[in-house]
């Protein structure tokens, strides 16, 4: 694929109205199949770029012609060179990639979505390469790479838990770690499942069952059962870390703005050696009883600062589930900040009206 660009008339293209009469204009080769996946149904991977360029993309006899403000013709090409390059290589396009490639090139940061799509992890049973999908997700990587200890922290859906399996899965296939060892706090998410029948691990398997789901995609349900009844993985309920020392294992705690400060510390201080832990949770998604203080929170003030423990904040720009969670999470946020803007408003005035009583006092 190449570019030719010029400035010329084309008054046979129709033109966005923010675009100007004399255009700035850049022709691509592609061929038709991988123009038909850029496109997108309905045209709507196209009509996206064109909105968030201001520019017009049309295709004339196999050659894509960008067409507007020179600038913006330049960065919108940058766009489509880079979701180009992702069908090349894997002959698909999400609209997720769509909407973040669009997100970069607004803010000229295309060069950097090619050293990220290098980055493999591992690969599900059913071939699909797992690797960071966002600039956010790869920082995250990377420190798990670098550190003992790391805190995952952001909203659902940016892939916290997820990385960290496929980490951990990669790491215990390589022999770094003997085992891998996932836990969580069995705290109902704001219903009451009642008594649930069945032993012990029928019980707290309700619990769990996101961190299955995660293993079955990566490793395959045949695999990890067999690795299951060896002991080499390990899925159970928080309580049961104390009194342990974990030592050459992989370990990871999900939901962990669930914990109390009690038992946050008490799962820190079964680390041995050659492990590796993870954490992941969400501040914005608690089940603690009204009044109780989050384990994770205390974590970040009182660890920020030792050397060797790393902690990493996903937003929603790195919501990689459907776009219209990245939208919740974003309005959910935005509310959230509204909220606690206002609260600390009310109190200030509430400070100032006391203040004033005491005065004329």
């Amino acid at each position: 694929m190449w570019c030719r660009k010029r400035r010329t008339y084309m008054k046979d293209i129709k033109m966005n109205e923010t675009a100007p009469f004399d255009p700035y204009h850049c022709s691509m080769e592609m061929d038709a199949e991988s123009q038909k996946l850029l496109f997108g149904t309905g045209d709507r991977y196209i009509k996206k770029i064109e909105k968030a360029f201001s520019v017009a993309i049309v295709d004339r006899d196999g050659q894509l012609q960008i067409l507007g403000d020179e600038k913006k013709v330049e960065r919108a090409e940058a766009v489509l060179h880079e979701l180009y390059r992702q069908i090349r290589k894997e002959n698909d396009l999400e609209e997720q990639s769509v909407d973040y490639a669009i997100e970069m090139g607004l803010e000229e940061q295309e060069g950097a979505l090619e050293e990220m799509d290098g980055d493999c992890i591992c690969h599900t049973v059913a071939g699909k390469p797992i690797k960071p999908k966002t600039l956010g997700q790869k920082a995250y990587v990377d420190s798990i790479r670098k550190n003992m200890i790391v805190f995952g922290l952001g909203p659902a859906g940016t892939g916290k838990t997820y990385l960290a399996m496929a980490m951990a899965i990669k790491a215990f296939q390589n022999e770094e770690v003997s085992r891998i060892i996932l836990t969580r706090p069995a705290i109902e998410a704001g219903e009451k499942l009642g008594f649930l029948p069945g032993d012990l691990q029928s019980k707290v398997d309700p619990y769990l069952r996101p961190l299955y789901d995660a293993l079955y995609q990566i490793m395959g349900a045949e695999n990890f059962a067999k690795n299951m009844e060896k002991g080499l993985i390990e899925v159970a309920p928080l309580a049961y870390m104390r009194g342990r020392t974990l030592d050459n294992a992989y370990i990871i705690l999900d939901e962990a703005q669930n914990t109390t400060p009690a038992q946050m510390k008490m799962f820190l201080t079964r680390i041995g050696f050659g492990s590796k832990v993870v954490i992941t949770g969400d501040g914005s998604q608690k089940d603690l009883a009204v009044g109780v203080q989050s384990g994770l929170d205390v974590a970040q003030r009182v660890l920020g600062k030792i050397e060797g423990i790393a902690f990493c904040t996903l937003t929603s720009k790195d919501v990689v589930r459907h776009p219209l969670v990245q939208k919740i999470v974003k309005a959910y946020e935005t509310y959230e900040e509204k909220e606690k803007s206002r609260q600390s408003g009310s109190e200030g005035r509430g400070s100032r009206r006391k203040y004033g009583r005491k005065s004329v006092q």
